[in-house]
């Protein structure tokens, strides 16, 4: 610790110092003291908090604190006194520096030491650090792309003295408030002031900067706190607006940046917001490059916080024609991410501009993937982009699932992209891309033989390295079996039937495979058995071998779920044929046991402990609701009573279910029509989302977007989760059949066809389950009723539209 303090302590010789500035800060001096700062930075991280050290670590923490804490503060003010007096420190050194102080500032005893210090550091060192200085200039005017660049790289912002001052100020403002943060706007608006007193060939532009980054980099405080909250608006007016119209450019790229901060504050006069959002599109077709990149971003925050569209609505054609320029001189992931915005905010408006929108968005995404195998700077920053151009895509996509002939307009653009993203080429954006490939299968009015193209590469991927991503890939695949029917099953070259067991069999078989990963797999065996019934006999008992196979070593309660319904599936597929594999494979028995036994499991609160989703109870429904149809020959006498009573529980729970869901989904409907009528009341923290009706043509749009997210059956203990939307929202055949009717028209049945197996069974009622039956009785009328009312409503609008 002594060498460290001597080294930091050494004044570093002029003899021997490069003055070419990129070696001089890696001249051996300079790299030591930079190291030197850094181990120390890494010590007082690791050992400066006494409440966060184990015993082990406490008796050096102790000492550290101690004896040597303060005083590499000390020596940590002696090196930033070289900006003051104009000597030179390395950037990477008072990045360093500024990180040990911003750690300083909520301990007691460091504070105590800081503080006599605070109004030189403050305003002699930190503030010039925020200013626009000589380098900038000399970047902005010889590479202005460069400039912006650096400006939106994250990795530049942890070695910038510059991010670090801003971090080193908010959490001056944030932790030590009440001693510090009128001080510091008190010398910002003497610093705005003495500005607007120069002449104009004297204003002090590089000091506004500075000040406008403080302002910005304030915002959430400032929106906060009494007196300023209520004084940002004319902040705006009078020091912020003129600056869109500076003869200095990066005062006009503040400008923006800073409008863009304050885009969603209570605006009481909104000729001022409308003002700062038409000087924000002005900024656009600015002739300086970093004005048009920062005045692109501030509109992003400017439509996030427009409850109104109208102002914006005339301008799109050419927004979106300025923003295309942009992105063709400019490669940034902010750049789609605002787009992507825009497309969200005007919904199926964007319709007219898709086609064109899209071809623009793959051509900026192939640039980008070429700069990303190229210059090893930009790497970052192309891939980073090259997300962004297929997020912006898949927004695209989304908003025009009400309008699918444009789909196949759009398609052609996109399939290079595809195709050549699902290889191994794709790893970094393979979700996005299986994401556009889930949109254009749900939405297209057909899936064409160049989507279909995309099968064996997809399984190609999930069985060499795609794994993780199976829960993606299951809804395309899903789309291809349920849209596709004919085709998946006709086809021979490929065989989609062979290529779908090979893959799932061989992921069911190994072992080594853990069944969080394999989740996906029983619920395409579902999906198949659901989607194809009468024409994959075949398929039946492979189906069940691998599904049994695997349930013998299944420990995670879910995935045993998902096994079960795939013989639920089974069993509604073909339940004579079902049963007989079952009895075949000596199986028979004790599936039905371990299937019962999980229904009846309940958990501490009196809930299901399985099949917790409204569609695997369904899936359960339909099962054994097949099961109790099969003839008296066919299915053991003991085995109906528990089957039945399995039925009529699973039923009223599936019931309940349905009722709490429509319950849920009114109330929610009721908040999104209070958010409307509050429309005209904006605040700083209002949700500007728009919440439209829940048409048909939304619940596609709601469809494609959970199905980017579909993930698998979650274990914990909310009976309702993210997870359990994501079955119910991709199609099935099961969709258009009432569990409820099924299961009278089956005790209906028996009752008709064996009168004496139907009474048998009713006599091992008790009064309990008798009561269950009456209720499904009364409810299954009821929803027979509606199921007709609904008919009849369809036909009525139907002749009207005819």
């Amino acid at each position: 610790m002594v060498l460290f303090l001597n080294i930091l302590e050494r004044p570093v010789p002029v003899e021997g110092q490069p003055e070419d500035p990129e070696l001089r800060k890696s001249w051996g001096w300079w790299k030591t003291k930079k190291w030197v700062a850094h181990i120390l930075n890494r010590l007082y991280t690791r050992f400066g908090d006494m409440k966060l050290q184990n015993p082990d670590n406490k008796a050096f923490a102790q000492m550290f604190q101690i004896n040597y804490a303060a005083k590499i503060l000390e020596c940590h003010l002696k090196l930033l006194n070289a900006i003051r007096i104009g000597d030179y420190l390395p950037d990477r050194v008072i990045n360093l520096i500024l990180q040990y102080l911003s750690n300083s500032i909520p301990k007691n005893s460091m504070y105590s030491l800081l503080q006599p210090h605070l109004d030189v550091l403050l305003f002699e060192v930190i503030f010039p650090l925020m200013c626009f200085n000589d380098n900038d200039q000399m970047l902005w005017e010889e590479d202005p792309h460069e400039y912006v660049r650096k400006g939106y790289d994250i990795i530049e912002d942890l070695y910038s003295p510059r991010t670090a001052s801003m971090d080193f100020v908010t959490e001056l403002v944030r932790k030590r408030g009440k001693d510090n943060f009128p001080k510091f706007i008190q010398f910002i608006v003497g610093t705005f002031t003495r500005y607007d007193e120069a002449p104009l060939e004297q204003k002090p532009y590089r000091q506004k900067d500075g000040a406008l980054l403080a302002v910005g980099t304030l915002c959430d405080k400032l929106r906060q706190t009494e007196p300023y909250k209520s004084e940002l608006e004319n902040m705006l007016v009078q020091h912020v607006f003129p600056e869109f119209s500076s003869p200095a450019g990066h005062l006009r790229a503040k400008a923006a940046w800073v409008a863009g901060q304050y885009a969603n504050i209570n605006f009481s006069d909104q000729t001022n917001f409308s003002k700062a959002l038409h000087c924000v599109i002005s900024g656009m077709r600015d002739p300086e490059l970093p004005v048009r990149v920062d005045s692109v971003f501030a509109l992003r925050s400017f439509i996030e916080a427009c409850k109104n569209l109208d102002e914006i609505r005339p301008l799109l054609p050419q927004l979106l024609d300025e923003f295309f320029k942009l992105m063709n001189e400019v490669e940034n992931e902010d750049l789609a991410f605002t787009l992507e915005t825009i497309v969200y905010k005007f919904g199926e408006e964007i319709s007219p501009y898709a086609l064109g929108l899209c071809q623009n968005l793959a051509s900026a995404f192939w640039r980008c993937i070429d700069s990303d195998n190229g210059d090893d700077e930009t790497d970052d920053t192309g891939a980073l982009a090259a997300v962004g151009c297929l997020r912006a895509i898949s927004t695209i996509l989304e908003s025009i699932s009400s309008l699918p002939h444009l789909y196949g307009q759009i398609e052609p653009y996109l399939l290079p992209i595809m195709r050549k993203m699902l290889t191994t080429d794709g790893q970094d954006v393979f979700e996005e891309v299986l994401e556009i490939v889930s949109y254009i299968t749900t939405f297209s009015p057909t899936i064409s033989l160049d989507m279909w193209s995309l099968w064996p590469l997809i399984m190609e991927a999930l069985v060499d390295w795609a794994i993780d991503f199976f829960p993606n890939i299951l809804v395309p695949l899903h789309n291809y079996i349920s849209r596709g029917t004919e085709l998946y099953l006709t086809c021979k070259q490929p065989d989609y039937q062979q290529s779908l067991w090979s893959v799932i069999s061989s992921l069911m078989a190994n072992k080594n495979i853990d069944d969080s990963d394999l989740e996906p797999a029983p619920k395409l065996l579902g999906i198949v058995l659901q989607t194809c019934k009468g024409h994959v006999d075949q398929c039946v008992e492979p189906y069940l071998r691998i599904t049994l196979d695997r349930l013998r070593g299944a420990e995670k309660s879910s995935f045993k779920c998902l096994l079960i319904e795939v013989v639920a599936n089974a069993f509604y597929y073909n339940a004579p044929l079902t049963l007989g594999i079952l009895q075949r494979l000596g199986f028979a028995t004790d599936i039905l046991t371990i299937w019962l036994h999980m229904l009846q499991e309940k958990k501490k609160s009196g809930a299901h402990a399985n099949f917790k989703g409204e569609h695997d109870k369904k899936v359960c429904i339909l099962g054994l609701t097949s099961i109790l149809s099969l003839p008296a020959g066919q299915l053991p006498g003991e085995v109906l009573p528990p089957v039945f009573r399995a039925l009529l529980e699973l039923l009223v729970a599936y019931k309940d279910q349905l009722a709490e869901a429509a319950k849920a989904e009114e109330e929610e409907d009721e908040e999104d029509s209070d958010d409307d009528n509050m429309d005209d009341f904006e605040t700083d923290d209002e949700d500007d989302e728009e919440n439209p009706d829940e048409t048909d043509e939304s619940k596609l749009r709601k469809l494609a977007a959970q199905a980017k997210d579909f993930r698998s059956y979650s274990d914990d203990d909310d009976e309702f989760s993210e997870d359990d939307y994501s079955d119910e929202e991709l199609d099935s055949p099961i969709d258009e059949v009432d569990p409820f009717i099924l299961f009278m028209d089956a005790v209906t049945a028996m009752q008709a066809t064996d009168s004496l197996r139907f009474q048998s069974l009713r006599q091992t009622l008790d009064p309990h389950y008798e009561g269950l039956a009456n209720n499904i009785a009364q409810h299954t009328e009821q929803r027979r009723a509606e199921i007709l009312k609904e008919q009849l409503e369809k036909q009525a609008s139907t002749t009207v539209a005819s």
